[in-house]
């Protein structure tokens, strides 16, 4: 008893003695890609790695009458090339109303072809929160977010549906097995689906409360992240409640996800009817095929989880915030937590783009306590964490800067090269009216 009771207390101290003394992360330098679009505003997803190995993304414009721009960066020739504009690219170059000014989901890729869709990016802002755009005189209403795709080969466009009720699509992805394309509008957050076969959309109906249009009570924060059973053809997404939905291919209901949630007092306390986060919806998902399960992350918390479709569980598994975070205790300094949070080419490693806390003279520099929209609640440094799957093994890489000493900031968008370089769409420099363009992270070890 007594060996064993000594083996514990110096295991115990051992550990102690590692975590008090952490290794500094390094720093990382990130190259910056500009596409000249002078109107490009903050990014959200819009991002992705086709089988040819270009980086293919969008540029945001907050514009009532300039649209988003489409863009393709080749890592091999090391070039930038225009791809479109997202209004002309939705039939909608002449209509007069306001444009087609975000995509906000990443790419799928499906038989040569990429599939997404597209946003409002003009707002009105009430009550702090944003609103679809009140149209200036002269312009039309936004007539709604459109699923398109776009052919890597021949360089074409199609416009495949409009959102109905003149929302934009928030959420995306497409089961590829099934050819069905699946979308949540914003803001009153309806679970809509289109199939490539039958050429039909479909609106399945609200799934959150009266969404971000509802007042008091019915307001509920749009789940971002929609996560896809390649199996069975389910789509699961959750609600600022905590609850999980599914969606069943074969019958088209939705029900309630029975077995678990993500309630989880690691998340924290939330109030699902009030505005500025995410509440306990998951941020960002993806399908890990070596499990059969969906990894996410929760936003503001930093905790990454899994959650299994056969047995309806939840697995809280270990908080991925940077190590600053950590230490400090911080919460997320963007409101709604990060969307970078993606599974590399190797099938196996999450990365993961993160807040880090800034300190001036030994303290560190605060924000605001609260928001009611999504936005970076103070100046943070974006750390690149890795995480391994199958070895739960934990690496922040450091934090990242321009050659220059400036930040990125305003990420929320990932795609790993197939070098293992990680690209996302930042601010290039720390003015708040600065534009936005491609950076490039060099791979990590």
């Amino acid at each position: 008893m007594r060996y064993l009771a000594l083996s514990a207390l110096l295991f115990t101290l051992a550990g102690c003695r590692q975590a008090s003394t952490p290794q500094a992360p390094q720093r990382l330098t990130a190259q910056i890609f500009d596409a000249g679009f002078a109107e490009s505003h903050d990014s959200y997803n819009a991002i992705g790695r086709g089988s040819d190995g270009r980086i293919y993304y969008v540029l945001s414009s907050e514009k009532p009458d300039i649209a988003a721009q489409m863009y393709a960066y080749d890592p091999y020739s090391g070039t930038t090339r225009h791809l479109g504009d997202l209004n002309e690219a939705a039939g909608e170059k002449d209509s007069k109303a306001i444009v087609q000014g975000k995509s906000h989901v990443n790419f799928v890729e499906a038989n040569g072809k990429l599939y997404f869709a597209t946003h409002i990016g003009y707002y009105s802002i009430i009550d702090g929160m944003e609103k679809i755009g009140v149209p200036p005189a002269g312009m039309k209403p936004y007539p709604g977010g459109h699923f398109l795709s776009y052919d890597m080969a021949s360089g074409k466009f199609e416009n495949l549906a409009t959102a109905p009720g003149g929302e934009g699509i928030i959420t995306f992805n497409m089961d590829t097995r099934r050819g069905r394309l699946y979308g949540i509008t914003w803001p009153t957050g309806r679970l809509i689906r289109y199939d490539l076969n039958s050429r039909g959309l479909k609106d399945l109906g609200a799934v959150s409360g009266e969404g971000e249009n509802g007042v008091g009570p019915a307001f509920r924060t749009v789940c971002r992240s929609l996560a896809v059973d390649p199996n069975t053809g389910s789509v699961y997404f959750s609600t600022s409640d905590g609850a999980i939905h599914r969606y069943r291919y074969d019958s088209e209901r939705i029900e309630d996800v029975q077995g678990d949630n993500l309630k989880k007092d690691y998340f924290g306390l939330y109030d699902p009817s009030s505005s500025g986060h995410m509440g306990y919806n998951w941020r960002q998902t993806f399908y890990y095929a070596g499990e059969n399960a969906v990894y996410g992350v929760h936003g503001n918390s930093g905790y990454l989880f899994r959650f299994l479709p056969a047995s309806e569980t939840v697995e809280v598994i270990d908080r991925i915030t940077s190590k600053p975070s950590q230490l400090s205790g911080m919460f997320d300094q963007f409101s709604y937590g990060y969307l970078g949070f993606a599974l590399s080419p190797d099938g196996r490693t999450i990365h993961y783009l993160t807040g880090g806390p800034v300190y001036e003279n030994g303290r560190r520099v605060k924000g605001k306590d609260s928001t009611a929209k999504g936005e970076s609640k103070g100046l943070e440094n974006l750390h690149l964490v890795t995480y391994d799957i199958p070895s739960r093994h934990y690496i922040d890489h450091g934090p990242i800067f321009y050659a220059n000493g400036q930040r990125p900031n305003y990420v929320n968008s990932i795609a790993i090269g197939a070098d293992g370089s990680t690209y996302c769409l930042s601010r290039i420099s720390e003015d708040p009216k600065a534009r936005t363009a491609l950076i490039r992270i060099p791979p990590v070890r």
